[in-house]
């Protein structure tokens, strides 16, 4: 045996090995509809930094609701500037104090419970903000389902139509058939080349846009399943789903804890009418070294407090705007839950006619508009029927099938809509 033959079968099986390898690691993973979903609640940005401000305002009612931080004051009293002798004086002293101030009863706990009505918007914020995450996730997951089932019927139409130029090509070479079927049979080829680029950018925008939302680099290439579920459930009534969203959505409980914070404001404002205090105590030493001389330290007390005079222009007006700004809630809170049922009827509609036209296309159109297509194909081929007809047969079928894969994604996109705006998964029957 040659010394040189386990080399070089070393050599093909490495090389084959290396092949294989190669082509196992340029296959994309499969992305599917779930696991978009778990990577954008995961890594979003967009979401991580609604949720750091719900984090920072969680942590501010307890510091409006603690009294401020006393003051220690350090002084010398009645120094005499000739020597600067603290023994020469009877009256000189060194003196320590503290003071605190305290605002009218009342205000501390006012102040922590707007802030903490304001923390409670701000988690339902983060509520909310993640439920549009999700509904944007899934509508581009559809849209992007939707071009990969466009492109394959598409590719599958350009095998037909270079199939009917051959049929067409032969039947003329055989003088039964006319130069123009040839052409026109091109020109429609041409045209489902056409519509092909048109979704291959289409289908770039997409992918790049749920990149962006999953926190990935935009040109990295998506995989998704080649078949879902193509069962579309029934609807909870449109009454039921207004029910859910007063009671489960984010955005409305987030509106309702602003109109709180309002009404808290407008409280302690009404307050301000009151003084704020300060309250404080110092203790002065005075030098005893003098000889006979016996001097006792002095005790201060105080107690200070804001006197509001300037009601009119202040107080009253300070009122006057906090009234306002509630009243600015509540009708903004009553305008979104309007929005809220006209987004809900606007999708509840739209999954119902997506959903007819999935059952009629499926169930009807499509199978009809293959049987018509495969009987013109047979006819022609006995000259029973022109090409024309044929050509315009195949297209109808082509746009039949792009548009119940269209319809599917639509519905499926109207239910990521509804649940968005329920702020509910459990939306069916």
């Amino acid at each position: 045996m040659s010394p040189d033959l386990p080399i070089t079968r070393y050599h093909l099986i490495a090389v084959l090995w290396l092949a294989c390898s190669a082509a196992y690691s340029t296959e994309q993973p499969v992305l599917s509809l779930q696991a978009a979903t778990e990577l954008a609640v995961q890594d979003n940005p967009g979401l991580a930094q609604i949720n750091a401000r719900a984090q920072a305002m969680a942590a501010i009612p307890s510091q409006v609701g603690t009294l401020p931080d006393p003051a220690i004051s350090f002084s010398s009293l009645n120094l005499p500037t000739d020597t600067f002798d603290t023994r020469q004086e009877p009256m000189t002293q060194m003196q320590f104090g503290v003071s605190q101030s305290i605002p009218f009863p009342g205000k501390l706990a006012l102040n922590e419970q707007a802030a903490g009505f304001a923390a409670e918007a701000a988690a339902h914020d983060v509520i909310e903000a993640r439920w549009r995450l999700l509904r944007d996730v899934k509508k581009i997951w559809w849209s992007l389902f939707y071009l990969d089932r466009a492109l394959e019927i598409i590719k599958a139409n350009q095998d037909l139509l270079r199939q009917f130029v051959a049929i067409a090509q032969t039947k003329y070479q055989v003088g039964e058939g006319l130069q123009q079927d040839v052409l026109l049979a091109q020109l429609e080829l041409s045209r489902l080349l056409d519509n092909e680029l048109v979704l291959v950018g289409t289908r770039e925008r997409a992918k790049a846009q749920l990149n962006a939302l999953l926190d990935r680099p935009a040109d990295q290439q998506i995989a998704l399943p080649k078949a879902v579920s193509e069962t579309l459930p029934n609807l909870m009534a449109e009454s039921a789903l207004f029910e859910q969203a007063e009671n489960a959505r984010a955005l409305l409980a987030s509106r309702r804890e602003s109109v709180n914070v309002a009404q808290t404001r407008l409280e302690l404002a009404k307050k301000d009418y009151f003084p704020d205090f300060n309250v404080g105590a110092s203790y002065g030493i005075r030098d005893n070294t003098l000889a006979n001389a016996d001097r006792a330290d002095f005790l201060s007390m105080k107690l200070s407090m804001t006197v509001p005079i300037f009601l009119d222009s202040r107080q009253a007006k300070a009122v006057d705007q906090r009234t306002s700004e509630l009243m600015q809630q509540r009708y903004e809170l009553q305008d979104e839950w309007n929005r809220v049922r006209a987004d809900i009827s606007t999708a509840y509609s739209d999954f119902h006619q997506t959903k007819n036209q999935v059952v009629l296309f499926k169930s009807g159109i499509i199978p009809q508009a293959r049987q018509t297509v495969a009987s013109m194909l047979a006819g022609y081929q006995v000259g029973k029927v022109d090409f024309l007809n044929l050509v315009r047969s195949q297209i109808t079928l082509y746009n039949y099938e792009t548009q119940y894969w269209k319809a599917l994604s639509e519905a499926n996109q109207a239910l990521a809509q509804l649940s968005a705006m329920v702020g509910k998964e459990e939306i069916y029957e």
